[in-house]
This record gives structure tokens, C-alpha cells and sequence, in this order.
């Protein structure tokens, strides 16, 4: 009877201590509409207050580089937990940092593409007390990557760090933020005046949709954009291509490969036939699913990459290029809802939680003009549905429109609000701060584009 009472005891005991962890760790989910919140009021007096862009006092010059950033040793493959932080052991292909650097005499930008997962926050982190290194701020620096999920990992520290990019290691952070800063120095030494110009070409039967078999669906942005700079001394020309493929034509299987995916195979024939110099940042990618082009992983990359190159080199010809000195950038830190991953029902981890597994990161959203385009930077997998809603405010503006993800920091998915309640893994499990923020989303890069 003793030995019962005992068992009772600790049993009882043992059910108080999840109940009050359970207490202290979930609350049900807030849908308080964003605009009566605290956050929204923070961010739209943000937006308004942001600087009018400065004007020219010179012709544009530019610049570009890349620093080659793979270890000479094996890292974790960052591509979240289907990988499970398994090290990759075979160098498909090297992994770089790519920067395009941009001066008109009063404002300094540079575009940075990095040929990982996502834009690193430790790596944002580190940026924001160099830059100095390098004569710049946060605030000159518009950034993005490829999103290959076989590329370098180890960048994140934390539980969901972890799951995403494997064991976190100090010297993987140090390495990328050399790489960008050395990549922006040499970009420095090549200024010189440049021409710019815009083309887009289709490549909508190139993806689908990965939330279609959760219902209803809207159509996703299948253009491939390009951003073209010419130097009026040397004829030398520059490419920053975007597109909203996921870069997952490498199967989960294959996490032995560190590669650069399509956007690399990409990036190196474009180099080969269309240009000097070539960025490829991931576009509006949430929701987006590249359909595959192959029977093997390495014919899938060299097909898919390949046609998206055929198209590309039809349209390059075709883009005029002019002398056009418009350059800005604006920085606009995004204040959320709180941490709302949902974990039983509508009951969701409280910020306490969610902050000690994965840390406390600051995001933000960037517009970046370069003569008569835009480019609207998101601190996430921004979901392709949203771009058509861009269009009419960018043609009253007489804009080409360019939206990138995985600008700096890393919120997770924004995907349309109308899906907030479906079970898919886009919009449930990486959905990390509630509901209404593909409206909240919307509302401030519009304002962006406005202003800029």
C-alpha cells in the first residue's frame, strides 16, 4: 500500500507539472484584426516617417563581385529538417556571395545574393556591426539568396535553428559575413557608369502551386524578371535575375550534395552566354513548387535551369538599356503580432517558448529603386499569390516590379490570410506569427513602393 501511495503521489505530481507547463507555455490563438494592434500602429508611423529618397548628384556607377564562401570542410546541410542536420560530403558546386555595388553620388546600395537557404539572421546580426569595414550601414544593404536547400547550414543557433540548418557553428557565420564583405570590396574597385534596363520573359508552366491540394487557389507569378547594368566604358554587363521556383530539385535523399540547385546551374550558364556578371535571388517562392524537368536529380537541375536560360537569352537581346542616375532604398523594421505557432487546434506557443527555441530576431521589409524598377524585399517565403495584387499600383507608377524573399532576418511563411485555418505545412506549421499578415504584409510594401 505504500508503494502505491508513493506511485500516486509522483504520478499526481508529474500531472500538475504538465498541466502548469502546458498553462504557461500555450494560449489560444489571437485573431484580433491587425489594425486595431499595437504593432500595426508602430509600423504604419514607421512607414510614414521614412526619408524622402535623396537625389543624384552624379550618373549611376556600379560595380560587381563574388567571394567563393565554401569551408574547406563538411557543414550541416541547411534545408530544414528533412535533411535532420546530416553533413554533406560532395562539393557539387561552389557557394558564393554575390554583390552588385550601386552609387549616384547621394546614395550608396548594395545588392547582396547569397547562394544559401535563406538570408542568415546571425549573419544579418554580425553585417550590422561590419558594414563599417566596407564605408556602409543596414540600411545601404538590400539582400536575398537562392534558397537551395543542399547548401552550407550550421548558421542557426537554437532548437528550430537547428532543425532547420543543422548544429549552429560560430565560424559558418564568420565565413558567409567575410564572404559578403570581401565580395563588396572588390565590386568597389570595379565602379564604373552604367546603363540599366528591364525584361521579363514567361516560365509559368516551370512551377504549381504546393497548397493546391489544400483547396482553392489563386494564380502564383511565373515571370523571370531581369535587371540588366551595362558600363558605358567597357561594354562589361551585369544580370540580377529573379524567379519564384523553390529551389528543390534536389530530393531530401540526395542531402550528401552541397549545391547551389537550379539557381546556380542558372546563374553559371547566364554567365556563359548573357552576361559578365549574374545574381539570381529567389522571388514571391512560398506556395511555389518548381515542376521538374527530369528523370534523375542532376538532369532535373540541368534541364529546368536550361530552359529558364533559353528564355532568358531570347529576351536579353531585346532589353534596352539607358542612362537613368534614380537610385534609392528604404528600410522599413516590421514590428509582429506575437509568436503564434499553433501546436493543438487553435492553441499556439507563448513568445517565452517560441523566443528560447528559436531566438529573438528583428525583420524588416526594403524598397530598393534602380531607374524605373523596384525591388521589394520580405523577411520570409513570401507567397507568389500576392504579386498580381502589386500590379496596378505598379503600373500608375510606371514601374517594373521585382518581389524578393529572404531579404534579412526570417519570420517564416506569409501566405493569404483566406488559408489561415487550412493544414498544410506552409500555412500551419511555418505560419510563426498568426493571422491577417499577408494583409498587413501588403499594406506596408505598398506603401514602399509609394514612397520610393
Amino acid at each position: 500500500m505504500k508503494f502505491i501511495r508513493i506511485f500516486l503521489i509522483v504520478l499526481l505530481a508529474l500531472v500538475v507539472l504538465i498541466l502548469v507547463f502546458l498553462a504557461i507555455s500555450l494560449a489560444p490563438v489571437d485573431d484580433t484584426p491587425y489594425q486595431e494592434m499595437v504593432y500595426y500602429r508602430q509600423t504604419k508611423q514607421r512607414l510614414e516617417q521614412l526619408p524622402a529618397p535623396l537625389p543624384a548628384t552624379a550618373p549611376l556607377r556600379a560595380g560587381w563581385a563574388k567571394a567563393n564562401i565554401t569551408p574547406p570542410y563538411t557543414t550541416p546541410t541547411g534545408g530544414y529538417g528533412a535533411r535532420r542536420g546530416k553533413h554533406w560530403n560532395i562539393v557539387s558546386d561552389s557557394i558564393f556571395a554575390r554583390a552588385i555595388m550601386l552609387d549616384n553620388g547621394g546614395t550608396k546600395v548594395v545588392i547582396v545574393g547569397l547562394d544559401l537557404l535563406i538570408t542568415p539572421p546571425t549573419v544579418v546580426a554580425l553585417l550590422k556591426k561590419r558594414l563599417p569595414e566596407v564605408g556602409l550601414r543596414w540600411e545601404n544593404m538590400y539582400m536575398g539568396a537562392i534558397h537551395s536547400h543542399n547548401s552550407i547550414g550550421g548558421w542557426a543557433p537554437g532548437l528550430v535553428g537547428e532543425l532547420i540548418a543543422g548544429e549552429y557553428d560560430e565560424k559558418i557565420v564568420t565565413r558567409i559575413t567575410d564572404g559578403v564583405l570581401n565580395a563588396i570590396r572588390e565590386a568597389q574597385k570595379t565602379m564604373a557608369p552604367v546603363q540599366i534596363g528591364f525584361g521579363q520573359t514567361d516560365a509559368t508552366d516551370h512551377i504549381y502551386n504546393r497548397l493546391g491540394n489544400s483547396g482553392p487557389t489563386r494564380p502564383l507569378d511565373g515571370l523571370i524578371r531581369l535587371l540588366k547594368l551595362q558600363k558605358t566604358t567597357t561594354g562589361e554587363s551585369a544580370l540580377l535575375c529573379t524567379f519564384a521556383g523553390h529551389a528543390t530539385l534536389f530530393e531530401d535523399s540526395m542531402w550528401n550534395y552541397l549545391s547551389r540547385d537550379y539557381p546556380g546551374s542558372l546563374v553559371d550558364r547566364l554567365e556563359k552566354k548573357s552576361a559578365d556578371f549574374a545574381v539570381f535571388l529567389a522571388g514571391a517562392v512560398g506556395s511555389t513548387g518548381p515542376e521538374a524537368k527530369g528523370n534523375t536529380d542532376f538532369a532535373e537541375i540541368r534541364n529546368y535551369a536550361g530552359d529558364l536560360a533559353s528564355r532568358i537569352e531570347q529576351i536579353v537581346p531585346t532589353i534596352q538599356t539607358q542612362s537613368d542616375s534614380s537610385l534609392a532604398i528604404l528600410t522599413l523594421p516590421l514590428d509582429l503580432r506575437e509568436p503564434h505557432p499553433r501546436v493543438i487546434g487553435n492553441w499556439r506557443v507563448r513568445p517565452w517558448l517560441f523566443y528560447s527555441v528559436y531566438g529573438d530576431y528583428p525583420s524588416d521589409l526594403k524598397a530598393l529603386r534602380v531607374g524605373q524598377t523596384v525591388l521589394l524585399g520580405t523577411p520570409c517565403d513570401f507567397s507568389g499569390e500576392f504579386v498580381a495584387d502589386f500590379t496596378p499600383l505598379a503600373k500608375k507608377k510606371a514601374v517594373n516590379l521585382m518581389i524578393t524573399s529572404f531579404e534579412g532576418g526570417y519570420i517564416g511563411y506569409i501566405t493569404p490570410d483566406a488559408y489561415y485555418n487550412r493544414s498544410t505545412y506552409e500555412v500551419r506549421d511555418m505560419n510563426w506569427f498568426g493571422p491577417y499578415n499577408g494583409a498587413y504584409f501588403e499594406e506596408m510594401m505598398m506603401g514602399l513602393l509609394e514612397k520610393i
